[in-house]
């Protein structure tokens, strides 16, 4: 079942499908871009969804620049929804150097991000977020509660319906024979920009680069970041997921030369952040339409990697699941004291 935003965003996103990105720097070595919101930035396994390695190539392609030994190379990557600056590599050589050393090469990569705020304690104006991720059914990051151990029942049926390996399950690791969730360190460094009434602007940067790291901090310390489906945001102001690239600064792998490239976010980050919000609007995929029933993310697919069966009993007890996050609902169990 497709998502109800993606479902809105088709209806009602201009370009949905056809987003361009800008060419900020390009070289014998390396390109640099601008990705907009809604494009993936690499393809992944059945996927024909456009994306910015494609949309480079065709540029380049019109432009003359394209070849055989000239062509772009992934070397990070930025989730879906989140725009900003991103590097690719022109050469399979630059490629290579370029992620051996780009702990050394990159000095600086800053986001700015537009988080709900917590119903309790709010973070210090600057800090650092250390807390390890794992990675759930769908291979979305969270930060697993100490209690919590993954879901037997789940494991299995997802087995059983694909005949191979899951996301899930390679994202476990077992001790005594019992599934563990594997995690992997994470930490992110912080600093409030603007904290509005509903609302706080923050800049963030990234000593480890994980996926969906800054989302998924940020929504265990209570702060889902605005328009974020996977982490149940209550808000949608802008249409779009509030998480922005916005700095990308380094020293040149082949050249040496010290480079940066920024691109601000939209201002209305902040005049929003700053107003507050007295009147928010429930996101599309919260809301029930009469037109096509009810939007519940996912919810046969969701189901399975739950280990719910809808045509009779529950191998899990829903009473404990309901309350949970989405990203631990159902794939999560507390340990028995």
């Amino acid at each position: 079942m497709e998502k109800a935003s993606t479902i809105y965003k088709r209806e009602h996103k201009p370009d949905f499908g056809h987003e361009q990105i800008e060419i900020l720097y390009e070289d014998s070595y390396i390109a640099v871009i601008e990705k907009p919101s809604g494009m993936l930035s690499v393809p992944y396994p059945g996927s024909r969804a456009r994306t910015a390695l494609d949309a480079l190539e065709q540029l380049m392609r019109k432009s003359g620049t394209y070849s055989e030994k000239h062509r772009p190379f992934v070397v990070h990557r930025l989730d879906r929804d989140t725009s900003g600056v991103m590097m690719f590599a022109m050469t399979e050589p630059a490629q290579k150097r370029i992620m051996e050393t780009w702990q050394k090469m990159v000095t600086e990569r800053l986001y700015r991000a537009v988080a709900e705020n917590p119903r309790g304690l709010s973070l210090p104006e600057n800090g650092i977020i250390d807390d390890p991720l794992a990675y759930n059914a769908y291979n979305v990051g969270f930060v697993p509660k100490h209690d919590a151990v993954p879901e037997n029942v789940s494991m299995r049926k997802v087995h059983r319906q694909y005949g191979k390996k899951s996301i899930y399950e390679r994202n476990l690791s077992f001790s005594g024979g019992k599934p563990e969730f594997r995690t992997i360190p994470a930490r992110t460094r912080y600093r409030v920009i603007v904290r509005g009434a509903t609302h706080t602007l923050f800049e963030l940067s990234l000593d480890t680069g994980r996926k969906n790291q800054i989302r998924a901090h940020l929504a265990s310390k209570g702060y889902p970041l605005a328009g974020d489906e996977n982490y149940r945001a209550a808000t949608n102001p802008f249409g779009r997921l509030a998480l922005h690239a916005r700095t990308l600064e380094f020293i040149h792998p082949f050249t040496g030369e010290h480079m940066k490239f920024e691109q601000p976010e939209p201002e209305e980050w902040r005049l929003y952040t700053e107003r507050g919000d007295s009147h928010p609007v429930r996101p599309v995929w919260v809301v029930e339409r009469s037109d096509r029933g009810s939007f519940r993310t996912d919810k046969k697919q969701h189901d399975i990697y739950n280990g719910i069966n809808r045509s009779g009993s529950s191998p899990v007890d829903r009473r404990k699941t309901a309350g949970m996050d989405f990203i631990a609902r159902g794939k999560l169990k507390g340990k028995k004291s």
